[in-house]
């Protein structure tokens, strides 16, 4: 599902709400989600899941194609972790 599905079918389920203002709500919370990722904050949606921040170390690796070795330098990478009730539901599926 994209953003703008997920406005769409929000819209729909809530008739008194314009798509506008649907989507001013979504990209909100998106970029408060964001903006705490980004100062290293943990986030926690009950029965979706959890984000969090993960420092990955360097490490060597290697081209597929050329079998050529690469050099990764180390990086920070958002982790999620799916809550029970999505782990539930998508195995329901």
């Amino acid at each position: 599902m994209t953003k703008s599905e997920l406005v769409a079918n929000l819209t729909t389920l809530n008739l008194l709400l314009p798509s506008n203002l649907v989507e001013e709500g979504a990209n909100e919370i998106l970029e408060k989600m964001v903006s705490a990722l980004a100062m290293g904050e943990r986030i926690e949606i009950r029965g979706f899941g959890s984000f969090s921040i993960r420092d990955r170390e360097g490490r060597v690796a290697r081209n597929p194609k050329s079998g050529e070795s690469v050099k990764l330098e180390a990086k920070t990478v958002v982790h999620f972790k799916a809550g029970k009730k999505l782990k539930e539901c998508v195995d329901l599926v």
